[in-house]
């Protein structure tokens, strides 16, 4: 390791309580939070030019993510306000089927979307931006057990603090690759952290025993405007009533919005052709990386060899925002060298005579393995060292921006003596996330997915607010007046849900409604709640019968009908939760043996002696660990 100058300057200026490194999605939730909550904090970033920038798509939200960005925005985070901000246009997905499944999505103007963050960084409170790189972190004894007390920079300047946040994005070691040519580099062609020079945050890492694992994710070229013929592919509009994401944006933010339309294009078989007959100059295929690659966003090369019988692979032309001409193609992405790339998008429909602004890439880096991360996001042997985002080895600005957030929350919670904040699997997507992170692990970037909760109903994007702001509140990211207005809010859904289920309709009033619809009549007087319980009735239209039902705003009435809709179905995850309730409130020792324990699987004692879980709960969701040895468990803890 280099050296470095022990140079505290006047007034604490090399000192803080929280140093975040890594200024991307995770990094700017972590530095908001720990400054919002007291701490004195330093964010530090490879690039001022490179803050909340959004190399891979210009987009916030989507299935599952958008339940995130909700999560974000109710326990007090920034993204969901921001992305309101600069909102090209907005689509909920997933309409088709449950209410547990509809995510939002924005487009995002993404140069807005820097400018906004940085200047939301450069203002607050309790907030020091530095452009430097972080090379070392620095750990000490204190008060019996090594803990961080530092980091230095490549500039050999050392900052005291209390905690570290890592957030690092996909610039540590980062390594480019296109076609045959690869070179060190961070994404968008930013300076990677390390790999240009001997040493770096890496090497420090493993110096301090932390497990490293390399993964890899790409981007498709972007195209330019005006060379594409929009005019031969389909349009795809944005949805006519815009949701906000955050309850600090107006509600009449979207009234009169223009929305930017996007477009759909087709691959076909001289697409195909054109990357079969290339797929060995792919860096993927040549042998060229050897990271793993994201399972549910693959490269288009990688959907050839995969899905062979597929005739066509859709893809979605998005624009950058208002003022550029770039344009995105969602679903493109490659590693393979420029003169293919340059065919690949030429084979398209309407793409004929396009111009690549930029030219597509696969990128390596480095990241943790997260499985030596407690649910706080704290190193379990590393006291005041915290990961967040990428590098803790998920993908996504959704789940990079839900780690730093909750990183930053526990840092100063931790710094101020106060109990940490651990979110339950039934509390939220974000709870979800980071247990399967600590507890399983990742083999491959993480992707949150609705699929990967068993509490769907309970966690939908509408009830976000009513799951965490009372947490976010207490944390003291939620202002008083915000608090008064949610609280508000939960109690117009509450007397309206009473409301429905109290107020009775005879038959001769109901039955002409349900008949002209083609449905069963009724026999006696029927509730509101009742009628809305049917599949094919909505609250929308009980209008009808419901001449004096309360004026309540969008999102009010939508919470309102899934709890009424699903109530059955939400009560029996309620008991499910109080089910998984009981094994987590059974701690297991810090100390405990597991390969010392009678009966125990010896793979079960290795699997529990390397997650260490803290709870019985946690000990159950582990691989390899199964009903039969939790029972053991529990016999040897006497708590069966």
């Amino acid at each position: 390791m280099q050296e470095y100058k022990d140079t505290e300057h006047e007034e604490g200026r090399m000192s803080c309580d929280v140093a975040v490194i890594g200024a991307g999605h995770a990094g700017i939730e972590a530095a908001l939070a720990a400054a919002r909550m007291g701490m004195d904090t330093v964010l530090f970033t490879m690039s001022l030019d490179a803050i909340a920038n959004m190399p891979c798509n210009p987009s916030i939200g989507g299935t599952a993510k958008g339940h995130l960005v909700y999560e974000i925005d109710a326990l007090g985070g920034e993204m969901g306000y921001a992305a309101d901000q600069v909102t090209l246009q907005s689509r909920t997905l997933n309409l088709g089927k449950g209410a547990a499944v509809h995510s939002k999505r924005i487009q995002a103007d993404r140069m807005a979307y820097h400018n906004l963050m940085k200047h939301t960084l450069e203002t607050q409170p309790g907030l020091r931006l530095v452009q430097a790189e972080a090379v070392e972190i620095i750990e000490e004894e204190k008060g019996g057990e090594r803990q961080v007390t530092g980091l230095v920079t490549r500039l050999g300047e050392r900052w005291n603090c209390r905690a570290v946040i890592l957030a690092t994005g996909t610039y540590l070691e980062g390594k480019v690759f296109v076609g045959d040519v690869s070179y060190p580099s961070g994404p968008d062609g930013f300076l990677p952290a390390g790999g240009m020079t001997d040493g770096g945050l890496s090497a420090s890492l493993a110096s301090l025993g932390i497990r490293l694992m390399r993964f890899k994710t790409g981007t498709p070229a972007r195209i330019r405007r005006a060379t594409i013929d929009l005019d031969v592919l389909e349009e795809q509009p944005g949805e006519a009533e815009i949701i906000p994401y955050s309850a600090r944006t107006a509600p009449d933010a979207f009234e009169n919005f223009r929305q930017i339309p996007c477009h759909i294009v087709y691959t076909n078989q001289e697409t195909h052709r054109i990357i079969q007959e290339n797929i060995h100059r792919s860096a993927m295929y040549s042998g060229k990386i050897h990271g793993t690659g994201p399972r549910y966003c693959p490269s288009i090369e990688d959907k050839i060899v995969r899905f062979a019988d597929k005739e066509r692979h859709q893809l979605f032309v998005e624009p950058l925002g208002r003022d550029t001409e770039e344009m995105y193609l969602q679903g493109f992405s490659t590693s393979l060298p420029t003169d293919v790339q340059q065919r690949m998008v030429h084979s398209l429909q309407g793409f004929e005579k396009a111009q690549i602004m930029r030219y597509a890439y696969a990128i390596e880096y480095d990241c943790a393995d997260p499985t030596q991360l407690n649910a706080t996001l704290e190193f379990k042997a590393h006291p005041g060292l915290y990961g967040a985002g990428q590098f803790n080895g998920t993908s996504g600005y959704e789940e990079a921006a839900a780690q730093g957030l909750v990183a930053g929350i526990n840092a100063a919670l931790k710094l101020t003596g106060r109990e940490p904040l651990i979110l339950p699997r039934s509390s939220s997507y974000i709870g979800t996330l980071i247990d399967d992170l600590v507890i399983k692990g990742t083999n491959e970037p993480y992707r949150m997915m609705t699929s990967r909760s068993e509490f769907r109903l309970l966690l939908r994007q509408d009830n976000a607010d009513l799951r965490l702001t009372p947490i976010g509140y207490a944390c003291g990211l939620i202002s008083q007046e915000r608090y008064e207005a949610f609280l508000q809010k939960k109690q117009a859904e509450e007397q309206e849900e009473i409301r429905l289920d109290s107020t009775y309709l005879s038959p001769e009033t109901v039955n002409p409604f349900l008949t002209a619809r083609g449905l069963d009549p009724v026999a006696s007087g029927v509730s509101l709640g009742s009628l809305l319980r049917r599949p094919q009735l909505t609250y929308e239209e009980l209008a009808e019968l419901d001449k004096d039902r309360p004026a309540l705003p969008r999102a009010v009435r939508r919470t309102v009908e899934t709890d009424v809709k699903y109530a059955g179905y939400i009560k029996r995850e309620q008991a499910e939760v109080e089910r998984q309730r009981k094994l987590e409130s059974k701690h297991l020792p810090g100390d405990i043996e597991y390969t010392a324990i009678k009966g125990l699987r010896i793979e079960a004692a290795q699997k529990l002696e390397k997650i260490r879980p803290d709870t019985v709960g946690q000990a159950a969701r582990i691989s390899g660990v199964s009903p039969a040895d939790i029972s053991v468990l529990l016999l040897y803890l006497g708590l069966k």
